[in-house]
């Protein structure tokens, strides 16, 4: 299994959510984009733990089994066919989620998300966990 998680997953990972952890356990293959790296970086930016975040994702990042994944013309294009739809529909959703879901689209990938708005977008192949 191949997965992209988005910043919520990374979040309710990274605090031992039993749905996330096995999941990223189970993966081949753990992606993440930069839009997902700068929401948690800027994250980072608003709490206590700065440098014991940058450490933790660093460490992530250097596991053999995630990837950053790029963002390019691909992406645009599956960017624009996912809007289009959602517009059509009347279902918008955050557009920094929008790039996220083109990435999960492009890619191939499950999209791991504890947000539920990512079930408007049928293009993408999802796992959205709620988390209480």
């Amino acid at each position: 299994m191949k997965i992209l998680l988005d910043t919520s997953a990374y979040s309710a990972f990274m605090r031992g959510h039993e749905g996330v952890l096995d999941l990223v356990q189970r993966a081949k293959q753990i992606a993440v984009t930069p839009i997902v790296l700068g929401e948690l970086l800027s994250g980072f930016r608003l709490g206590k733990r700065t440098r014991k975040n940058h450490d933790l994702l660093d460490r992530f990042l250097d596991s053999p089994r995630v990837e950053s994944l790029p963002i390019d013309e691909g992406t645009a294009r599956r960017y624009s066919d996912i809007v289009d739809h959602l517009r059509r529909e009347g279902t918008p959703i955050p557009t920094n989620d929008l790039w996220i879901a083109a990435s999960a689209m492009q890619h191939g990938l499950i999209l791991v998300s504890t947000d539920t708005h990512f079930e408007k977008v049928p293009q993408i192949s999802k796992d959205t966990l709620r988390v209480s």
